[in-house]
């Protein structure tokens, strides 16, 4: 939490990170995974908000990054969003991880039963769009942001 706190290369991905308390994370652990747990199964959720899985990477004790698989769209996830969005730990890009998270993710996303999965990223994310890629992502199109200037890159990946 900490690492993405003070990433110079902040997303709105990384914004999450910001908004969790750590002294609240370190007093009550458990219950900050119940909250993640119940959101997949549509409780607890933030106003407007669809129910989703988030999934962990990794390595031993070492936390690699996460995985959010929302379970359907909205008007807003399907210019903004997307079905998945997922985030490596600064210290831990460039070594392969965004793929693994996303093969591993995109196999959860169909066990949720998503056969059509949209993901979306900035088209200032080169590295995002070559993961997205390299996972079978079709480019689709691309869509204005007014909220930040920077229009978002759609794709679609088919999963029988």
């Amino acid at each position: 939490m900490k690492e993405f706190g003070s990433d110079a290369d902040a997303t709105d991905r990384s914004e999450w990170y910001r908004k969790i308390s750590i002294p609240e994370l370190k007093a009550d652990f458990d219950a900050f995974v119940e909250r993640q747990k119940s959101h997949a199964r549509g409780e607890n959720l933030p106003e407007g908000y669809v129910p989703d899985s988030e999934f962990w990477l990794v390595d031993g004790k070492e936390y690699i990054g996460r995985i959010n698989i929302r379970h359907r769209l909205t008007e807003h996830l399907e210019k903004n969003g997307g079905h998945i969005g997922y985030d490596i730990r600064p210290s831990q890009r460039g070594k392969g991880y965004g793929n693994l998270i996303l093969k591993l993710g995109l196999e959860k996303a169909k066990e949720i039963d998503i056969s059509r999965v949209l993901l979306i990223c900035n088209e200032d994310n080169s590295a995002s769009r070559k993961v997205i890629e390299k996972n079978g992502g079709t480019y689709a199109d691309s869509v204005p942001n007014i909220e930040t200037g920077i229009n978002k890159l759609r794709f679609w990946i088919e999963k029988e």
